[in-house]
């Protein structure tokens, strides 16, 4: 999601800096194997035997520049509710449409129903665990 932010000529020549997200890293409250198969199943992560994946960003589509967000919020935040983490992952998507039907035929829960606004398609649903997930379409994929 790219949300215009005005910076200052300072902030562009600090060296040493946050250019993107690295990576997710997150315990499982039970079978570590079977929350992996869920994701697999249901959002097409090609998890690995180390138990973990690598998301390439030149899988995007055209017109999606790659860029991530990061958000701090409050810890009474709207955002968390119907999870029981303290984290929330936002994963980029290239059909939220197919994925949500899919989702939908899995019987995945659905925090947010899909919306829509200038950044893309937006939906929320939950995993086995309780890990609230954000799925993102960005606007012009």
């Amino acid at each position: 999601m790219t949300i215009p932010v005005k910076e200052s000529t300072s902030e562009t020549a600090l060296v040493g800096k946050v250019t993107g997200i690295g990576g997710v890293f997150f315990k499982a409250k039970g079978d570590p194997k079977l929350l992996a198969d869920w994701y697999s199943k249901n959002l097409g992560v090609k998890v690995q035997p180390w138990g973990g994946a690598i998301l390439k960003g030149n899988e995007s589509k055209p017109g999606d520049d790659g860029d991530s967000a990061w958000m701090i919020c409050g810890k009474n935040s709207e955002k968390f509710e119907h999870s029981h983490s303290d984290f929330i992952v936002n994963y980029r998507v290239d059909d939220l449409d197919k994925l949500t039907e899919r989702l939908k035929k899995n019987g995945v829960t659905f925090v947010k129903e899909p919306t829509a606004d200038e950044y893309g398609k937006f939906v929320s649903i939950v995993d086995p665990d309780g890990n609230r997930i954000e799925l993102w379409e960005p606007a012009g994929s």
